[in-house]
């Protein structure tokens, strides 16, 4: 088994809000449990969800790559999105990008040395007004990122 037991009985969970014949609308589901215990979504992964959703693999990888919280690449501990959408770039998410850059020593769609840090570029988060905002791991958004919380942000998570 690729995944755990603990990951297929998720995916059981969102599989059964479905009716049988529309198995498929439980694919995002699936993905983000997968990942979430993997930290990417390799070709095989996606093979495997496809066989287990009954759906074919090419669906499967159609809606991983289409979808920036999908990596289908390994990415470092911490992922981390810069919002680089027009209100967010004009509200110093440029800027915010740039010291970041500077302070892991990666560009956009890299990871550090050590493994810990990838940095992307991000689509809007729906939150124009906290900009500039940042998200880590799909899961926990940073607003009003000076460089001060920036740099906060990256010496909690190296710890």
């Amino acid at each position: 088994m690729l995944l755990s037991e603990q990951s297929y009985k998720k995916i059981d969970r969102e599989l059964a809000k479905y009716p049988a014949d529309q198995r498929q609308s439980a694919v995002m589901a699936a993905l983000a449990i997968a990942q979430d215990e993997l930290g990417w979504l390799a070709p095989e992964t996606m093979q495997v969800l496809a066989d287990y959703i009954g759906m074919p693999a090419i669906a499967v990888q159609e809606v991983a790559t289409f979808y920036n919280m999908y990596n289908t690449k390994p990415v470092g501990k911490y992922k981390i999105s810069v919002c680089t959408n027009l209100p967010c770039a004009l509200s110093g998410g440029e800027r915010a990008a740039q010291h970041l850059k500077a302070k892991l020593g990666i560009d956009y769609r890299e990871t550090s040395a050590d493994g810990q840090f990838t940095l992307v570029e991000g689509e809007c988060m729906g939150a124009c007004g906290d900009a500039p905002v940042m998200l880590v791991n799909n899961k926990r958004m940073c607003s009003w990122m000076s460089n001060d919380k920036i740099d906060a942000l990256v010496e909690e998570l190296k710890k």
